[in-house]
């Protein structure tokens, strides 16, 4: 068949949900910095308790993670791959200024994700007071296991989350220490843009991030959540 476009459009990442053969195109990426004062703490930076704050992944940023476990490859330009486990938001509906008290009604489901970071590279860019782009977007940066959907799970609360490098636990710790809850972010991330299905907030990370070599097996968790088994190459 001719096709008009000038070269192949890419094939767009796929969430799988969990007891269903229906699977989630992922529309968009956002990430929530210092959502955990601890982590923050650990970075050398306070909270800032009047607005969460945004960074953003390409959607083909996303390597889906199913039960069998996946492989990410190094990535280049860096020396310091750091992991950060998070929980995952997939919305299911549209929003646009939707009240807290609302928000919860728009998500999908859930599920347990890793925020790979390029942490050096992050670093310069802060110290030259730069985007954080070469540090966090890249191939394979957002890792996204298979989602549960939300009225299977219920709402975040003090579910435990938990990353362990080779069998030893880096990270544990409880949603409930968010310091903005999946509610709040919506209502205010919705203030900004007309959010769609799709669409995925990664939520924040503990305390406890760390950085991984190559050969390193990363196992991430939540609880009630399908698990995360990665292989960094």
């Amino acid at each position: 068949m001719m096709s008009d476009l000038l070269f192949s459009a890419p094939d767009w990442p796929l969430l799988t949900m969990r007891g269903s053969e229906r699977r989630i195109p992922v529309r968009r990426v956002f990430c929530v910095g210092r959502n955990y004062a601890a982590h923050a703490a650990e970075m050398g930076n306070e909270v800032d308790r009047e607005a969460p704050f945004y960074f953003t992944k390409s959607a083909l940023a996303v390597l889906p993670c199913g039960p069998e476990g996946v492989t990410m490859a190094y990535p280049p330009g860096t020396s310091d791959l750091h992991h950060e486990v998070e929980l995952a938001v997939i919305l299911g509906a549209p929003a646009f200024r939707v009240p807290e008290a609302e928000a919860m009604s728009i998500v999908a489901g859930y599920a347990c994700a890793l925020d790979m970071t390029r942490r050096d590279l992050q670093a310069k860019a802060k110290d030259k007071r730069r985007p954080w782009s070469l540090g966090k977007d890249f191939e394979d940066s957002a890792i996204i296991g298979d989602v549960t959907p939300a009225a299977d799970w219920g709402a975040p609360g003090r579910q435990a989350i938990k990353l362990s490098v080779d069998g030893t636990v880096r990270q544990e710790s409880q949603l409930d220490l968010m310091v903005w809850s999946v509610a709040a972010l919506i209502a205010d991330l919705s203030g900004f843009y007309h959010l769609q299905p799709g669409d995925v907030i990664l939520t924040g990370t503990p305390e406890g991030v760390g950085a991984v070599e190559p050969g390193a097996r990363l196992t991430g968790s939540i609880e009630g959540l399908a698990p995360l088994d990665v292989t960094i190459a």
